[in-house]
């Protein structure tokens, strides 16, 4: 493999380009949720999202919650970025930007038809058109009642952005790295034993979560294959490509199925 690509594989999933690859994401979807017309329904966000924010409202409070919240996930990303220049020494190269955002668009386009057809597989349906076209449709997030086929483009392109952000936030970085964490520091397993359980618990709950509460799907095997297993694609894509790359691929991925 020539050492270019060797070291694009490397960086690119280093902090330093993963999270600032990551950071239009966070400044999209916030502007466009704050100054995006609600009309007279309820506000659309992002469930992963709110699950978040219910936590820093809990903790913080109404009042102090929007500031601990906004400290917190950027703090920690200009801490992590940092950390990581400084043990690099080296200048970021735009060229590598370029290359996330090809590869992220490429992966988005293959995993629908990939985890499509390993579902079709799984559920022993046969894999026809209207079958891969309905796969496609399985991921796509579901809002507060259910109003996202009549939303506007402006709030499914925000609510794609918002998926791809807060959802790799929630079950890939804390889910995955936590679970991998306490099963290695706490129970002494194996790194590649605290990482199977991680991916397949952060998996299972990935899937799940888009069937709880009264605006959840209906609960049907198929779509609960195809989540579950797309679940397991992020946690690994997440693991051996960083959470750029992971989270700008289901972004994508969500704004090819619900914009284009």
């Amino acid at each position: 493999m020539p050492p270019s690509v060797v070291s694009y594989w490397q960086a690119s999933r280093a902090p330093r380009y993963s999270v600032l690859f990551a950071l239009p994401l966070l400044l999209l979807y916030e502007a466009m949720a704050a100054f995006l017309p609600t009309g007279h329904g309820p506000e659309l966000r992002n469930g992963a999202d709110v699950l978040l924010w219910d936590f820093f409202l809990t903790v913080a409070g109404r009042r102090y919650a929007p500031l601990v919240f906004g400290l917190t996930l950027i703090g920690f990303g200009v801490w992590l970025v940092g950390r990581d220049l400084r043990s690099a020494r080296t200048p970021l190269q735009g060229r590598f930007f370029l290359g996330m955002a090809v590869e992220s668009f490429v992966l988005a386009l293959c995993f629908g038809s990939v985890v499509g057809t390993i579902t079709a597989h799984l559920v022993q349906t046969a894999v026809r058109p209207a079958a891969a076209a309905a796969a496609w449709a399985m991921m796509a997030p579901s809002p507060v009642g259910g109003a996202l086929a009549s939303a506007p483009a402006a709030t499914r392109v925000m609510l794609s952005l918002g998926a791809g952000l807060y959802e790799e936030l929630l079950f890939r970085v804390i889910l995955v790295s936590g679970i991998a964490l306490i099963g290695r520091r706490l129970f002494g397993w194996r790194p590649w034993i605290a990482g199977t359980v991680a991916v397949c618990v952060s998996a299972l709950t990935f899937a799940a979560f888009h069937y709880i509460g009264p605006y959840g799907d209906p609960l049907q095997l198929d779509s609960f294959v195809f989540r579950l297993l797309g679940g397991v694609a992020f946690s690994v894509l997440y693991v051996s490509r960083g959470f750029g790359i992971t989270a700008w691929t289901h972004a994508c991925y969500d704004l090819l199925v619900l914009v284009a």
